[in-house]
């Protein structure tokens, strides 16, 4: 069983894929760029207000499948820059000030449209 998850407030998939799929226990999100849906831009510069926006971003999604942060059980994130991993965790730490999920993260050559970030997560229902 599994259900795509749409909403207005997250970015469209620019591909074959849904912004998120309920598999019953379980909602994932594809992994979502640093866009900032009130402006619609792409933020590429400040690793603070993209890892923001992409968070955001995942929140959106869990709140349409009626979820929260609090149900996020792991996450992954994705740097083109692991020298800012510090400025990021700052910004990450404060969507999961308790009780933080298993989370990885991994340096990449390059992620979609030139992003700087790009994250996904697990909730548990």
């Amino acid at each position: 069983m599994k259900n795509a998850i749409i909403t207005e407030k997250a970015p469209k998939a620019i591909g074959p894929y849904s912004q998120g799929i309920d598999a019953g226990s379980f909602v994932f999100t594809s992994g979502q760029l640093p866009v900032d849906m009130a402006a619609g831009t792409l933020e590429k510069e400040d690793i603070k207000k993209a890892a923001k926006n992409s968070l955001e971003n995942c929140k959106a999604i869990l709140e349409q499948a009626g979820l929260s942060l609090k149900n996020v059980v792991k996450t992954t994130v994705f740097m083109v820059d692991l020298s800012e991993f510090s400025a990021m965790n700052e910004v990450y730490g404060l969507y999961f000030p308790e009780n933080p999920p298993a989370r990885s993260c991994v340096q990449v050559a390059a992620l979609p449209l030139g992003a700087k970030i790009e994250i996904e997560v697990v909730a548990a229902k």
